[in-house]
């Protein structure tokens, strides 16, 4: 298969090809496997590849035989390096495959290789010291957000259709909105994140993927969602899958219009206007949009302390664990200033202030969830700026503790944490353009809890209404095509 076809599809076209006998899972893995050889040293988000471990039987799911990547964080997969995008992990070698990873081979795909990451996902830019700055395929000057970055800029370049990411302050829907694709963030117990965890960050952080198509991640979720044996809690169980829902009417909807974010940092014009647009949008397709105010029930400097408590006390675990399995200092030589910053403020934090913490996120999601009882969703910008110029967040970042530094990312993307914080899901559709410079814009919509069935039918109604499959990045696997 040429490069230029295989762009053409999404997983489920793959995988629809697969099952009538037209290619085979080894051949998608190796036409994958150029693409990524063709566009990676552009990007850098591919940081390790291998061959293909599994082969499923053509038709056997939605997805089956459709090459894939997993982030380098918080999935598992047995005999590969999971090194969290961290010179302290450097080396770490998964010795069983975690629950998602089993889910992810029950499924068909194909796993193929890792994706970068910055150091412990405490970013939402991917510029890690590990294995360098990931670039954005529309600009490789730019950020591709993160800290899903490298998932989004591969899928974003075309070297696999769809891949795994993780969403903990919007790591799902900042890479989305910076490269130009679709991503959910689901319900808080939507899908495990077992074994060897319960909650990660504290409940604020969940799986997904990356796709070009809405009808692949809502293929991806229906095959992974679920509870394993031990977990604490799980979102109940959808009234019909989820890929039936992106055909299904979303009928007429109430959504709330919000462009000024917590905290009342400035939002870019440009974004402003792509979010107007996408309003009237709705609005013709039939739904009733109204400018509105959302209580958080928190002052946004509280909401960020809260986030920087949860975040610190976590990484504080995570960095002692690796330090301790391999024997390595807690320093400059391990650790980038964010990291440390956050090592040094997480023991500080008392038990006490670490519980108040945890009541701040109950009150969030309280608030958020009196908010969706009157209305259906809420759309804001994704992001209130266009992708950053690579290097933007290092400004400051030698001086800044572990809430300092928080409060910047949050500055940078202060409209997707509150949907982690309340556990609800969200998602970026890349309705919209620049049309100065050409890069993508991402618009949030967020539902209450459970309600990935709402986000669903609104993407399909709008992924038909105002299609983004034809337009490309300057970095595009499809232009590689061989002999």
């Amino acid at each position: 298969m040429k490069l230029s076809e295989y762009v053409t599809h999404d997983g489920v076209g793959l995988a629809e090809l697969v099952a009538r006998g037209e290619v085979t899972p080894a051949e998608l893995a190796s036409t994958a496997r150029l693409a990524s050889e063709a566009v990676n040293p552009q990007i850098n988000a591919v940081v390790e590849t291998w061959p293909a471990q599994d082969a499923p039987a053509p038709g056997s799911t939605p997805l089956a035989g459709v090459p894939f990547l997993i982030k380098d964080l918080a999935v598992a997969m047995a005999g590969q390096r999971t090194e969290l995008g961290s010179r302290l992990a450097a080396g770490n070698v998964a010795t069983s495959d975690s629950s998602l990873m089993a889910r992810f081979r029950c499924a068909g795909l194909v796993t193929l290789g890792r994706t970068a990451t910055p150091e412990f996902a405490y970013s939402t830019t991917t510029e890690g010291v590990l294995y360098g700055a990931t670039r954005n395929p529309w600009d490789p000057t730019r950020s591709p957000g993160g800290s899903s970055g490298g998932s989004g800029a591969a899928v974003a370049a075309g070297i696999v259709p769809l891949a795994h990411a993780t969403d903990a302050a919007g790591s799902i829907r900042v890479p989305a909105a910076a490269n130009g694709l679709f991503g959910l963030k689901p319900t808080r117990g939507r899908i495990s994140m077992g074994p060897d965890a319960d909650e990660v960050f504290n409940g604020l952080a969940v799986h997904g993927a990356l796709s070009r198509s809405v009808r692949d991640s809502a293929a991806l979720l229906d095959l992974v969602h679920g509870p394993e044996a031990g977990d604490p809690y799980a979102a109940g169980r959808p009234e019909r899958p989820y890929a039936q829902e992106v055909t299904r009417s979303p009928g007429s909807l109430r959504i709330g219009l919000l462009t000024r974010p917590w905290g009342g940092r400035t939002v870019d014009g440009t974004i402003i206007d792509a979010t107007l647009r996408s309003a009237r949008l709705a609005e013709s397709l039939g739904h009733r949009v109204e400018e509105v105010r959302v209580d958080l029930g928190v002052s946004w400097e509280d909401f960020v302390l809260a986030n920087a408590r949860l975040w610190t006390t976590n990484l504080v675990t995570w960095i002692d664990g690796f330090a301790a399995a391999f024997g390595r200092p807690v320093d400059s030589t391990t650790l980038e200033p964010e990291a440390l910053a956050a090592y040094a403020y997480g023991r500080r934090v008392s038990g006490a202030e670490f519980v108040h913490a945890l009541a701040t996120r109950n009150g969030v999601a309280r608030a958020l969830g009196r908010y969706f009882t009157d209305h259906d969703l809420l759309l804001t910008p994704t992001l209130p700026e266009l992708p950053v110029p690579l290097g933007t967040y290092a400004d400051g970042a030698e001086e800044a503790d572990g809430l300092g530094w928080l409060r910047q990312v949050f500055h940078r993307s202060p409209f997707t944490a509150p949907f982690n914080v309340a556990g609800t899901p969200a998602m970026s559709v890349p309705l919209e353009t620049d049309p100065a410079t050409g890069l993508p814009v991402g618009i949030q919509f967020a539902a209450g809890y459970g309600r990935e069935d709402v986000l669903f039918r609104l993407a399909g109604q709008l992924e038909q209404a105002a299609p983004w499959a034809q337009r490309t990045p300057s970095v595009w696997a499809g232009r590689h095509d061989r002999g």
